[in-house]
């Protein structure tokens, strides 16, 4: 009886396909550079792979939406769909699709069952806000950047203290995350708004620089923060979906550093 060759199984490639290395090389290679030429770059030459944008629809969004639209509007455009956002946040997100012609706006919602077990009576955000936004942001969002090697996001440094030292490329889980308007200034963003006639997010006139879901979003004073305005009186600056930016370590030469 001959013998039977054994088969070698076929390896699957599982590691991350960006690494911290990768954040310091394009940090370092974006340095200085315009923010509309490194979109240019990055989107045309296909630096980034499978690549989507995560928007709130928010205050300021119109502006990293209109960058990467003209240049490629079939970018895939994810927003999580919580069901507690303001009326005005959902009006607002069509106008801009059909304004800046988005071909594949992606709605993405909690779990219908974890929604019946953890917050049946939609109040966690009043007792446990990460909570909630584990349920309604975190785990729908982790759920649909799966598919993907990188995402951009609207962050911008001048926002809080907590993102001061925002970075243009960062790494998260092995996910390239992009930050376009890193540097960018509300003055800057305010300019860039009228010159392309892109419309305001209506709660913005009514004291809101920093609009999320409602019950967690509040009206802000002249010359707090932006973001203070967002889970008045708890412990929390950030929903979940974005880490604090912090250093990579000692001898990271200036990944996470930020790079304008």
């Amino acid at each position: 009886m001959a013998e039977q060759k054994t088969r070698t199984p076929d390896r699957i490639e599982a590691a991350p396909r960006y690494s911290e290395t990768d954040a310091i090389r394009l940090n370092h290679m974006f340095r200085g550079r315009d923010t509309v030429e490194m979109l240019e770059i990055l989107l045309k030459e296909n630096m980034l792979g499978d690549v989507a944008i995560v928007s709130s629809f928010g205050a300021e969004s119109s502006v990293l939406l209109h960058l990467v639209a003209s240049i490629d509007p079939t970018v895939p455009v994810l927003f999580l769909d919580t069901g507690k956002h303001f009326p005005e946040t959902i009006t607002y997100k069509e106008e801009l699709r059909a304004q800046l012609g988005l071909k594949d706006l992606r709605d993405l919602k909690p779990d219908a069952d974890l929604l019946q077990q953890k917050d049946e009576n939609g109040l966690r955000w009043s007792y446990d806000p990460d909570g909630c936004c584990e349920i309604r942001k975190v785990l729908p969002l982790k759920q649909a950047l799966a598919g993907f090697d990188a995402q951009f996001t609207g962050r911008k440094a001048f926002q809080s203290s907590a993102r001061s030292a925002l970075p243009r490329f960062e790494i998260e889980e092995g996910r390239l995350k992009v930050n376009p308007l890193a540097d960018w200034n509300k003055e800057r963003l305010d300019a860039y708004m009228v010159e392309h006639n892109l419309p305001a997010h209506p709660l913005v006139e009514l004291g809101y620089p920093s609009i999320g879901c409602s019950p967690c979003t509040t009206k802000v004073a002249p010359g707090e923060d932006p973001r203070s305005g967002r889970w008045k009186g708890w412990d929390k600056t950030e929903c979940g979906i974005h880490t604090a930016v912090t250093p990579i370590g000692e001898d990271d030469n200036g990944a996470n550093d930020p790079v304008f």
